[in-house]
């Protein structure tokens, strides 16, 4: 059975952080840190070796594959910096129209530095990636 490598762990946030070789991308990352936990409220965890997720949502596929994923998160790769947000979210393509210079896959949206990016357009992805996820997977307590 698939044994998904992505997973949220106690490995410390600030040290991955400080790890960062470039000082600009280490910079940046502290940046992104306060955005998504300013939006988002969630504290960050780490998710595998390199993401920085925020809120958590249990997933299950048609397939019938499941597991657990961030609402939201990003990471400092050595290219670029990789954002997450939700997949198969229709209405992210407007808001990419005024977010600044990225590129985009099918889950994350890349960028080469905060000074590139409209921060007030990342707020409102953050926000609508975590409203669309929680409206697709609800939390049953």
């Amino acid at each position: 059975m698939y044994e998904l490598k992505t997973k949220q762990n106690d490995n410390d946030v600030i040290e991955f952080i400080e790890a960062v070789e470039h000082p600009r991308k280490r910079e940046d990352a502290y940046k992104l840190l306060d955005i998504f936990t300013e939006t988002t409220g969630y504290e960050a965890k780490m998710w595998g070796s390199s993401i920085i997720g925020f809120g958590s949502y249990h997933y299950t596929y048609a397939s019938g594959h499941e597991g657990d994923a961030p609402l939201v998160g990003f990471s400092p790769r050595k290219a670029k910096i990789s954002l997450y947000f939700a997949v198969g979210d229709t209405n992210r393509e407007a808001l990419l129209r005024n977010f600044g210079k990225h590129t985009t896959g099918k889950a994350c949206v890349y960028i080469n530095k905060v000074a590139d990016i409209d921060v007030d357009v990342l707020r409102k992805l953050i926000e609508q990636s975590i409203d669309f996820l929680t409206q697709l997977y609800p939390v049953n307590e």
